[in-house]
């Protein structure tokens, strides 16, 4: 049987020339029995070889990407005989070129977790990717970083453009002594510009709103309306500020869903039993005190609410009340609709507008308010209020609330409104939309009737 032998100084290979011994022993096994001592577990990379062992793989089966990856390590191990063969770069990725690596002392190790972006190269080796399967965009960012790092060796490699955002102009960079990377606090100065426009856009003032405005307040001249007269800056007008300060918050926590002339009575009711006064209050039981403010709605729980507040207000604040919005709303049954208002009007200071049923309902009717990012009306007075201080200037944050709930209270009401007797009639986006329904009760009759 006529065979090969390819002796060295130590080990002897053998392939076969005949076809049939060939399929039978492929070239991977052939590699085998000529290093007896090879652990097979380990892969083709790590095989150590002599310079005088030749290995005739010409004629095996081994596919064309194995035979030159492993001619490439074998010219590797040829050209570095101490080098471990784990270094060399992947084959697929770049083209090792032999003849300007004998003229580097010492190659770099890659890591192979370690992008494109972050090799680190001397300038003594040289990769030559032209023939290699890289794709082009691939190729692009290796060549322009491998230009960077020639031109600038101390520099981080990290701080070059993204390839695909930026254009690279190396001409350019060589005039400039140094790169610098750009701020991040441009970037944040960027974003919050486009923030800013985009609030300016959502909280553009509606169109004649100042036409509308100037209407109500001609029609509310005549003080008629009960909030003139009754409303919650009127309790305690005769007593002295801290007193009065008091009666307006206790005023306030009462006419939450309770009419102004209801109100008014329960807090004329406390002041003749002299209990607008938180020391009074605390030593009366809920029973007497919720007696005293029914019919107010939810009198007996509001009840219960007044003492504690009254409680709070003399062992935190020395009897007088918090001055803080933070404060009120951390008093039980002050929500945010109260807290602005006795903020107004005990305080004189504004920091927000009180928006209750009356200026939430004529607000979406005017299509002055709408829910954030989108044109739908509001649903609650809280999405109602975010949405006014987005463009109603602030001097009209205080006088808005008596306005617009004197002109629900009279004209713009709940049902029925009067809109023929409006004078914003023509330019009301709502005008005689509702006038003309009938009473709920009313229609249900009317259908039930044959």
């Amino acid at each position: 049987m006529p065979f090969h032998l390819l002796q060295g100084p130590s080990r002897i290979g053998l392939l076969s020339s005949i076809p049939s011994m060939s399929r039978a022993r492929p070239a991977s096994s052939l590699i085998r029995a000529s290093r007896p001592e090879l652990n097979p577990a380990e892969s083709v990379r790590e095989v150590k070889r002599e310079s005088s062992l030749s290995f005739d793989n010409t004629n095996s089966e081994m596919n064309s990407v194995k035979r030159k990856r492993l001619n490439r390590v074998l010219e590797v191990k040829v050209e570095h005989p101490d080098k471990q063969v784990g270094i060399v770069p992947d084959f697929k990725e770049f083209r090792y070129d032999k003849n300007e690596a004998k003229a580097s002392t010492s190659t770099k190790r890659v890591l192979a977790s370690s992008s494109v972006r972050e090799v680190k190269r001397e300038p003594s080796v040289s990769f030559d990717n032209s023939k290699s399967e890289m794709n082009p965009v691939n190729s692009k960012r290796l060549n322009r970083v491998l230009e960077v790092k020639r031109e600038y060796p101390n520099k981080q490699v990290g701080i070059v453009p993204d390839i695909e955002d930026f254009q690279y102009d190396k001409f350019e960079t060589k005039e400039s002594a140094s790169t610098k990377r750009v701020p991040a606090s441009s970037i944040r100065l960027e974003k919050t510009v486009r923030v800013s426009s985009v609030v300016k856009v959502e909280g553009a003032a509606p169109e004649n709103w100042e036409v509308v405005l100037g209407g109500i307040k001609s029609m509310r001249l005549s003080g008629e309306a009960p909030v003139d007269t009754m409303g919650c800056e009127k309790a305690g007008s005769l007593l002295p500020p801290k007193e009065k300060r008091f009666a307006v918050l206790i005023s306030t926590m009462m006419s939450s869903q309770t009419k102004d002339e209801v109100t008014h009575a329960a807090v004329e009711r406390f002041s003749e039993n002299g209990l607008l006064d938180p020391d009074a209050i605390v030593k009366t039981d809920v029973a007497t005190l919720a007696n005293l403010i029914k019919p107010v709605g939810f009198y007996q729980r509001k009840a219960q609410f007044i003492k504690e507040a009254s409680k709070i207000c003399l062992e935190r604040f020395g009897g007088d009340i918090p001055d803080t919005l933070t404060d009120l709303l951390a008093l039980k049954g002050v929500g945010p609709k109260m807290a602005h208002l006795v903020m107004s009007i005990a305080w004189k200071n504004t920091q927000g507008i009180c928006v209750d049923t009356h200026v939430h309902r004529i607000s979406n009717r005017l299509g002055w308010v709408f829910r954030e990012g989108t044109k739908q009306k509001t649903t609650t007075p809280e999405q109602t209020r975010m949405s006014l201080e987005k463009w109603l200037p602030k001097d009209e944050w205080e006088p808005i609330n008596p306005l617009l709930v004197g002109f629900g209270q009279t004209i713009c009401t709940p049902l029925r409104p009067k809109c023929d007797g409006c004078g914003i009639n023509t330019i009301c986006p709502s005008a005689f939309k509702e006038s003309s329904s009938p009473n709920p009760k009313q229609k249900k009759r009317g259908l039930g009737r044959t």
